[in-house]
C-alpha cells in the first residue's frame, strides 16, 4: 500500500506540472495529434466506401449473373434465359407478376462538379417496374419517378451532388444520347445513390443490346428461400448462371478497396508515428533533465524507482491522450460526412460516398496515441529511475 501511495503521489505531481512545461510538451502533443488526424481520416474513407457498398444489399434479395461473372459489367443474359429465371421458385410473386427485374448496366461519361473538364464513369442502370418495387429502401426525394417507355431518368442523391447536369430539370448528355432528369432518389446511403436509373427496354434500344440483359434482381419470398432458388437455377440446364445474395455481392465488391485503403492508412500512420514517438522521446528527456534535482530529492526522501518510472510514463501517456483527443476531435469535425467519389475497381465506375468517422475509428486513433505516448516515455522513464541521486542533486 505504501508503494502504491508513493506512486500515486509522484504521478499526481507530474501531471499537475504539465502546464508549466506546455511549450516543450506541445511538440509531442502536436505530433501525436497530426498522426491521429491522418490515421482516422484515411480509415474513414474505407469505412465510408464499405458502408456505401454494404448498405446497398439485402439478404432478402438475390442477384443472378452469368456463370463465372464477378460483376454486372462482365455478365450477359439472353432474353430466353431471363424468362426461365423468372419462373424459379423462391421469388416473391404478386398479381402483377414475379418481383424479378431484368437489368442493364452501362457507363455515362460525366464530369464531376469539382473537375468539370475531366469526365468520370457514372453507372447507368436500366430497370423494370419490378426492380423499383423490389428495392424497398428507394424513395423519390425530389421530382417524380420516370415513365417507363421513355428516355426519362432519375438520379441518385449522391450522384446529383457529385456530378454535373444531374439535378431535376437538367439533361444528361452522353455522346449522342439525351436523358432528361425528372427525379432524385435516395437509397439509404447505398451505392445505388451513385447511379442513374432509366427504363431497361429504352436502354436496350439506345445501346443496341437487342434482347440481352446483364443481371436479374429478385426479391425472395423469405430469406430462407435463397438456397431453393440457387439450387433450382444452378441445376437447370436451360440457364448457366451464378446466384448470390445481394448483400454478399456488394460486400465482396467493397473488400478489395477497403483492404487497400486500410493498408495505406496503417502504413502512413506507422511512418508518421515514428516521427511522433521521437518527438515524445525528446520532450520527455527534456522534462526529465529539467526535473533531475526534483527526482533526486524524491529518491532521497525514500520514493522508490518504480514510483519515478510510473510518474514519467504517466506524463507521457497524458501527453498522448491530449494529442489523441485533439486529433480525434479535428478528424471528426473536419472529415465526418465529407462527400467525395472514387473508382470502384471491380466495375470501373464511380461510387459517390461520404467519409465515415465511426466511434471504432476514434477509439483506434486514441489507442494509437496512447501507444505512441507509452513508447515515447519508456526510455526517458528508465533514465529517470536510474538517475544517480548524488549527481542529480549537484545539478543546477
Amino acid at each position: 500500500m505504501r508503494a502504491l501511495r508513493q506512486m500515486a503521489a509522484v504521478m499526481a505531481l507530474n501531471l499537475r506540472t504539465i502546464p508549466a512545461r506546455l511549450s516543450s510538451s506541445a511538440v509531442a502533443i502536436t505530433g501525436i495529434a497530426g498522426v491521429v488526424i491522418v490515421f482516422v481520416s484515411l480509415l474513414s474513407i474505407g469505412a465510408g466506401f464499405a458502408a456505401a457498398m454494404q448498405g446497398s444489399g439485402s439478404p432478402a434479395r438475390a442477384l443472378i449473373l452469368r456463370s463465372g461473372a464477378d460483376t454486372e459489367l462482365t455478365s450477359g443474359l439472353e432474353g430466353p434465359e431471363v424468362d426461365v429465371i423468372k419462373q424459379a421458385p423462391g421469388i416473391r410473386r404478386e398479381a402483377s407478376g414475379p418481383r424479378a427485374s431484368a437489368e442493364l448496366y452501362a457507363m455515362l461519361d460525366i464530369p464531376k462538379r469539382a473537375t468539370p473538364d475531366v469526365g468520370a464513369n457514372v453507372p447507368m442502370r436500366g430497370v423494370e417496374p419490378a426492380g423499383i418495387a423490389a428495392r424497398d429502401v428507394v424513395s423519390i426525394v425530389q421530382g417524380r419517378m420516370f415513365q417507363f417507355g421513355t428516355n426519362e431518368v432519375i438520379v441518385g442523391l449522391a450522384a446529383s451532388r457529385e456530378f454535373l447536369n444531374m439535378r431535376v430539370g437538367d439533361t444528361i448528355v452522353s455522346g449522342q444520347n439525351r436523358w432528361p432528369v425528372v427525379g432524385i432518389f435516395q437509397a439509404n446511403g447505398g451505392v445505388a445513390e451513385s447511379e442513374v436509373w432509366g427504363d431497361a427496354r429504352t436502354l436496350q434500344g439506345t445501346y443496341k443490346r437487342g434482347s440481352t440483359y446483364q443481371s436479374v434482381l429478385v426479391q425472395l419470398d423469405s430469406t430462407d428461400r435463397y438456397d431453393q432458388l440457387r439450387d433450382w437455377l444452378t441445376s437447370n440446364p436451360q440457364v448457366k448462371v451464378g446466384v448470390r445474395r445481394e448483400s454478399q455481392y456488394y460486400a465482396d465488391q467493397s473488400a478489395a478497396m477497403t483492404r487497400l485503403i486500410q493498408t495505406i492508412g496503417f502504413a502512413i500512420a506507422a511512418l508518421m508515428g515514428i516521427g511522433a514517438v521521437f518527438g515524445a522521446i525528446l520532450t520527455m528527456y527534456t522534462a526529465v533533465a529539467s526535473r533531475a534535482r526534483e527526482i533526486a530529492t524524491l529518491r532521497a526522501l525514500g520514493f522508490n524507482t518504480t514510483s519515478v518510472l510510473a510518474s514519467v510514463l504517466a506524463e507521457s501517456l497524458a501527453l498522448g491522450a491530449i494529442g489523441g483527443s485533439i486529433g480525434a476531435v479535428v478528424a471528426d469535425v473536419g472529415f465526418n460526412g465529407f462527400e467525395t467519389s472514387t473508382m470502384n475497381f471491380q466495375t470501373f465506375s464511380q461510387v459517390a460516398f461520404a467519409f465515415r468517422v465511426t466511434p471504432q475509428l476514434l477509439a483506434m486513433g486514441l489507442f494509437y496515441a496512447l501507444l505512441m505516448g507509452l513508447i515515447g516515455g519508456l526510455f526517458p522513464a528508465v533514465r529517470a529511475a536510474r538517475l544517480p541521486i548524488a549527481a542529480a542533486l549537484r545539478e543546477l
